[in-house]
């Protein structure tokens, strides 16, 4: 484990090589699983900000649940997530004319509609956090729908936590970002 800050990060960070091959796995960690995508509670006031801005991205049976059901629901265990259609996709998905699943949110952001990027657990995806009293626990998530993008980051030398720098400067900042760095380069440095 890598401690900083208030953080424990698993050498899976490092360890792990992981870049995200969207023409082979076609986006499926946003239509596969039993939940939508982890929200943080401050993630859905901007969602309700924006969401005027991210309807023109959507799918309309996206539009559809989430007139329905707002822009939130509920995992098995009480977390806020993104709603599902029929159980499956998030709400907020769309898909590219080569059946690559994308999110409406980025995109209006991209397009400079929303000032929301897209939930933080997306863009730090394959990495989940854990949160405790005291601490995070930011660990990869191993997933067998990820395999392409093991095999791609492995074939390019990019460990997660390279793949995933803007995301995670984005939720701990710059100097955490830094401090992590350091100490991954001590740990490779002690074998």
């Amino acid at each position: 484990m890598i401690v900083v800050d208030n953080t424990l990060n698993s050498d899976d960070l490092y360890k792990v090589c992981f870049v995200c091959d969207l023409q082979r796995c076609k986006g499926a960690c946003c239509v596969e699983g039993d939940a939508g995508a982890p929200l943080e509670e401050a993630e859905i006031s901007e969602l309700e900000d924006n969401i005027d801005y991210i309807k023109p991205f959507m799918r309309p049976e996206g539009i559809e649940i989430i007139d329905d059901l707002g822009v939130f629901d509920f995992d098995v265990t009480g977390n806020y997530v993104t709603p599902l259609i029929n159980g499956a996709e998030c709400a907020f998905v769309v898909f590219t004319e080569d059946g690559i699943a994308s999110c409406a949110i980025e995109k209006a952001w991209e397009a400079g509609k929303s000032d929301f990027r897209k939930p933080v657990s997306c863009h730090l995806y394959p990495v989940r956090i854990s949160k405790y009293k005291d601490f995070d626990a930011v660990n990869y998530h191993e997933w067998h729908i990820c395999k392409p993008a093991l095999e791609l980051g492995k074939r390019l030398d990019v460990p997660v936590y390279v793949f995933l720098k803007d995301s995670l400067i984005r939720k701990y900042g710059q100097q955490w970002y830094d401090r992590l760095c350091r100490e991954i380069e001590s740990k490779k440095l002690e074998k």
